[in-house]
């Protein structure tokens, strides 16, 4: 894996299952997401979590080394949970994990103590395991969601809206149109632009209806438009839609590639005409961040 988070992380759709359970660890494998995010935080009772760990060690040593290995959410650091997590799962390899309802860069920090030290006693590469954040289910964390470029091991950024609504005494978080009411669409924009400040990802956060097909399609594509780079979810069902919305479609990799030739061919010119439109050095950037995604 790049000694680069940021550049090691492509992935488009990031898939949750629960720690608890090998049959769905096995379904999950072959829903075809580019990333597996097992979880021992949320879906994963406070009375089974120690058995839970043992599954998830055993997932990770029969995982194949092609590919990208599972990642973990492990339980937050306001938990007693944390080290006895990563303490199981470091020996096996993830390929990261996910730090939840995160305060601040201190403890990305902590976590970054806590990985070396267990990666030294497991013989895994030191710096191997990366990590994604959750940026805005703290009150907290929204007022550090811009402090994070070069912390160490960041791989990339999302949100969720739950937890901060009931750290913020919401009774719900949602409109009556079903839109995110504002104080949660203020958390995706500050993760975006968190994220953006720290030079990795911006990942959108989960469509909850994993029968909406629409709605997701409808979801994806617009997180996409905005500037994230990948997607949670939730089940298997919607992996596909979303490895689809993250997709550059063939027109748009075409105009892209007609933008990056048009400025390679004009060295000398800021601003360029094409088919009726200026383009000047923010539209050559957005082409080739576009390219840049089909390489991936």
């Amino acid at each position: 894996m790049s000694s680069d988070p940021a550049r090691a992380f492509t992935a488009r759709s990031l898939l949750f299952v629960p720690g608890d359970s090998p049959r769905k660890l096995e379904k999950a494998s072959a829903a075809g997401a580019d990333l597996l995010l097992v979880d021992l935080e949320d879906a994963v009772a406070e009375g089974v979590k120690a058995e839970a760990r043992k599954t998830v060690r055993a997932f990770l040593d029969a995982a194949p080394d092609t590919g990208e290995r599972p990642w973990v959410r492990v339980n937050p650091l306001d938990t007693p949970h944390t080290l006895d997590d990563l303490a199981a799962i470091v020996p096996g390899r993830p390929g990261g994990i996910m730090l939840p309802k995160v305060r601040s860069r201190a403890d990305v920090e902590t976590v970054d103590h806590y990985l070396s030290a267990l990666e030294a006693a497991a013989g895994v590469t030191r710096g191997s395991i990366h990590i994604i954040i959750v940026a805005t289910e703290t009150a907290e964390g929204l007022f550090s969601i811009g402090s994070y470029a070069g912390a160490p091991r960041l791989a990339a950024m999302t949100w969720g809206a739950e937890d901060i609504a009931t750290a913020l005494g919401a009774l719900t978080n949602r409109q009556e149109d079903g839109s995110y009411d504002h104080p949660y669409q203020l958390c995706r924009t500050l993760c975006l632009a968190g994220a953006a400040a720290a030079r990795v990802p911006g990942i959108e956060t989960i469509h909850g209806n994993f029968r909406d097909v629409a709605g997701l399609e409808r979801i994806a594509s617009a997180a996409r438009s905005a500037g994230f780079r990948g997607m949670m979810a939730i089940h298997p069902d919607q992996v596909a839609t979303i490895n689809r919305a993250f997709t550059p479609s063939d027109d748009e990799v075409a105009k892209a590639q007609r933008i990056v030739d048009l400025f390679a061919a004009n060295p000398g010119l800021g601003t360029i005409g094409m088919d009726g439109e200026m383009l000047d050095a923010p539209h050559l950037k957005r082409a080739q961040a576009t390219l840049a995604l089909v390489g991936r």
